[in-house]
């Protein structure tokens, strides 16, 4: 792992975000998928579990039904005619979702999501979607997150088509790519702006908290691991609305660093008490009352281009303190 190579990474995401909605545009990666379906399991660790919670969300929203689980969860959905099981690893060689996949091998409904086509999980999977995410240098997930996020929403868009309950058409997956891509973007080239204020704010003795609605929690969690995985800092992620009932006790007791990003019904309520307890807030993606600071950036009126966008603010904090500066 390498800050200098994150860093690097994280600025490729505009052009590599452009690659993956020219091959939406040009191919269908879940061509392939058995039919039909009426139950998918979507399998994980780490990141590619908090992209799966987004998506199963979705799908329970659609009729579908659906779930995230951990990989490494000793009972999971038995294999079933119509039961879709989908692995999910950047790698394609995070062990607990190789043993994982051990109950589903030859049932002809294993679906590998990995950034390497020619992994341990390629190589047991019936079907294999790549993410077109390109080399990691920097040894963590940022862009390989971003586009299995991409990619669920277009596996949602496929499994709920029929449905007529879609938000978002197969052909507009694409169109969001290139809006996510414009967005991240519009935040790279304006980190003059605000990263230098952001990174100072957050900087607290007690690490940060992250906090999103449950339709982009994985913001929140993702945001989190970035800031344990490069500097080494502690940080930890929850829900809006469970915030109030989980995490608001630390409030009184920590100098309380709040990264807030806001769309959540109940957003109200946890900046009440974050206001009362005098924390401090950054929030991202739209105006907040109170924050210490706000950062905008192209497009973050859609809740989609937030979830897709949102977590560079982490990501480039993350990278500025591992990188020292």
């Amino acid at each position: 792992m390498d800050p200098r190579l994150f860093l690097a990474d994280l600025e490729a995401k505009p052009e590599s975000l452009r690659r993956l909605a020219a091959a939406l545009t040009d191919g269908d990666g879940w061509r392939g998928l058995p039919d039909p379906v009426e139950r998918v399991l979507l399998l994980g660790m780490g990141s590619s579990r908090y992209a799966a919670e987004m998506a199963a969300l979705r799908l329970r929203a659609a009729g579908v039904d659906a779930v995230a689980e951990y990989a490494s969860a000793a009972v999971a959905y038995p294999p079933g005619p119509r039961t879709l099981v989908v692995a999910i690893s950047a790698t394609g060689t995070s062990q607990e979702t190789l043993d994982a996949t051990s109950r589903y091998q030859g049932s002809g409904r294993l679906v590998a999501l990995t950034n390497a086509s020619d992994s341990p999980l390629a190589n047991v999977a019936d079907l294999v979607v790549p993410m077109h995410a390109g080399a990691e240098a920097g040894g963590v997930a940022c862009r390989t997150f971003q586009h299995t996020l991409v990619l669920l929403l277009d596996l949602v868009a496929r499994l709920t088509a029929r449905r007529d309950v879609a938000r978002l058409g197969r052909r507009d997956v694409a169109g969001l790519a290139r809006r996510a891509a414009d967005a991240t973007e519009d935040l790279l080239a304006r980190r003059d702006e605000w990263l230098p204020a952001a990174a100072e704010l957050l900087d607290g003795p007690h690490g940060i908290y992250t906090l999103a609605p449950a339709e982009r929690l994985s913001s929140a969690l993702q945001s989190a691991l970035m800031v344990r995985e490069g500097p080494r800092r502690p940080a930890g992620g929850c829900e809006t609305g469970d915030w109030s009932h989980v995490d608001v006790y630390l409030t009184r007791t920590l100098d309380y660093r709040a990264l807030f990003f806001p769309g959540s019904r109940y957003d109200a309520p946890a900046l009440d008490w974050l206001r009362q307890r005098e924390s401090t807030v950054l929030a991202v993606g739209a105006e907040v009352a109170g924050a210490a600071a706000v950062i905008r950036y192209r497009g973050d009126d859609d809740p989609d281009v937030r979830l897709l966008t949102e977590t560079l603010v982490a990501e480039l904090v993350a990278a500025r303190w591992w990188g020292g500066s």
